[in-house]
């Protein structure tokens, strides 16, 4: 029995507490006034952005046409004036006064009447601008606010989806009667008990989105759906069908409630395998509720995606989606279970598992990175060469104040597993599986990232204590409760039938590497 030693409890539960502490500065430092954002702002401007400056070069720009145009037409009326009878000296003047919108600078002998109405004008657009300041600001605090928020969810819903995902490829092993996977069963059960805590945390967040503790989800703004509100979105109101407050909370907490369920009875189940005596009817009750739950799984999967991560970008909806998500969390999982099987292969902990185990994993790895390749593609050639403007937005606002983290995940989540795993000799290697597969981690973690920030934070996003904090705080969840539930149970499936041909399976040109042809008979 494998025994979780203290350094590494001790250690996990140091994460923890330095995760909530960063997390709960994080919130405690977040603007909590209209004048604290536009003080944020302002020294962000003084500090020279590149935008704010081309902005302000094009506004100087402007105003010297306007001011060349407005000589131009002074000069004008002085000649007309001079040429002209006291006629059409009047009627010049009543044209003057009637498009004074239109100039900055009115010629200095203008009437009273004139000035009067350049004054109103002036007063309007100052009264105009100003709003439009203060209604800017508001916004700019709200993203500001979604900071801590958006930085704990997305670590949350990495630390979810991973979780659920290796549950649903442990479920997927059980339906396709695998071979080669039993041994690492007990692993996969291991790393799915941090789904309990996960979903814990993820029904407290959404709760308090309900409650409209944050403003995550724009459709959930007062008014939305209201006519006569000035918050109206006459798009989100067309999918209230979908998008309303009790259907979506109910819905997340269906999902949460099905998917530990199934964890709760597969667990125990597995562990009853071990000692029943009965004709294999335990292992048929667990492979009957595993088709269940795939099944189950395949539309919550999709709905949730849709609910949890689309719900931010309530305009934009993709046909793609659900399966893009799942691509991302189900690679992540799989370089998961690497991980820890290697750890704990390491530890003497999995006797049974030998380096041709690992290279399936690896090549799960490097196949479902190829996968999500092409999804991504898929999505983005659809929506580009569409061009239709509610489709693009998605990728406008990635691309132009997201791009260093969009290229960047890009990069890591295809051209380094191709480069690292295409190689059949590499995917036995354990370390060289741990690097590709911290590069693959990283990778979908911006991916998860990316989904989020842009649609919650907006241009005011970094990676620092807040996000940070979030990863750790979720990490030493991840380690306390992952290895606490694989000392719980034997580190092998006994009672499983196909157990014998798991401990043999190899393929010889790995366990046999590096002998030459008379090393062996």
């Amino acid at each position: 029995m494998y025994q979780f030693s203290g350094k590494l409890k001790i250690f996990s539960l140091a994460l923890i507490l330095v995760g909530a502490l960063g997390i709960g500065y994080s919130f405690l430092t977040a603007p909590s006034t209209v004048e604290d954002a536009k003080e944020i702002m302002a020294k962000q401007s003084a500090h020279g952005d590149a935008h704010g400056a081309s902005h302000e070069e094009n506004h100087e720009s402007d105003a010297a046409h306007t001011e060349s145009h407005d000589a131009e037409n002074a000069a004008h009326g002085d000649a007309h004036h001079n040429e002209n009878s006291a006629e059409a000296h009047s009627s010049d003047s009543n044209e003057v006064e009637n498009h004074s919108n239109e100039l900055v600078d009115n010629d200095h002998e203008s009437s009273s009447g004139s000035h009067t109405s350049d004054s109103n004008i002036d007063k309007e657009m100052s009264a105009h601008g100003a709003h439009n300041d203060d209604s800017h600001a508001e916004h700019a605090l709200h993203q500001m606010q979604n900071k801590p928020w958006s930085a704990l969810y997305v670590s949350l819903f990495f630390f979810l989806g991973i979780s659920l995902l290796v549950l649903a490829f442990y479920a997927a092993q059980r339906v396709a009667q695998s071979g080669w996977s039993i041994v690492l069963f007990r692993v996969m059960e291991a790393i799915s008990a941090n789904l309990v805590p996960t979903s814990i945390i993820m029904l407290v967040v959404i709760v308090l989105s309900a409650m409209h503790m944050n403003h995550i989800f724009p459709w959930m703004t007062e008014g939305t759906f209201d006519p006569s509100s000035p918050n109206y979105d006459a798009i989100v109101d067309g999918k209230s069908w979908w998008i309303n407050l009790p259907g979506w909370t109910i819905r997340g907490v269906v999902y949460l409630l099905i998917w530990n369920a199934y964890r709760w009875f597969i667990r125990r189940n597995s562990i009853a395998e071990d000692t029943a005596n009965d004709g294999n009817k335990t292992y048929k009750k667990n492979y009957n509720a595993s088709v269940i739950f795939l099944f189950l799984f395949m539309i919550t999967e999709s709905m949730m995606s849709w609910d949890w991560i689309m719900g931010l970008d309530p305009h934009w909806f993709s046909t793609l989606f659900g399966w893009y998500v799942l691509a991302s969390l189900l690679v992540s999982a799989l370089t998961v279970i690497a991980f820890v099987t290697i750890y704990l292969r390491s530890k003497n902990a999995l006797p049974g598992v030998n380096d041709s185990h690992i290279h399936d994993l690896a090549k799960f790895m490097f196949g479902f990175s190829v996968f999500w390749t092409y999804l991504w593609f898929a999505q983005f050639m659809l929506i580009w060469y569409a061009d239709i403007p509610e489709e693009t937005t998605y990728f406008v606002a990635r691309f132009n104040e997201y791009k260093l983290p969009f290229l960047a995940m890009v990069v890591m989540n295809f051209v380094f597993p191709i480069l690292l795993l295409i190689n059949s000799d590499y995917k036995s290697i354990p370390w060289f599986v741990v690097i590709g597969g911290i590069v693959i981690l990283g990778g979908h973690y911006i991916d998860i990232f990316v989904m989020i920030m842009p649609a919650t934070v907006g241009p005011f996003w970094s990676f620092g204590i807040a996000e940070l904090s979030a990863l750790l705080f979720f990490l030493g969840i991840f380690i306390y409760t992952v290895f606490s539930a694989f000392a719980k149970a034997n580190p092998i499936p006994k009672g499983n039938p196909f157990l014998k041909e798991s401990e043999h399976f190899h393929y010889y040109n790995i366990e046999h590497r590096g002998e030459g042809s008379g090393d062996h008979h």
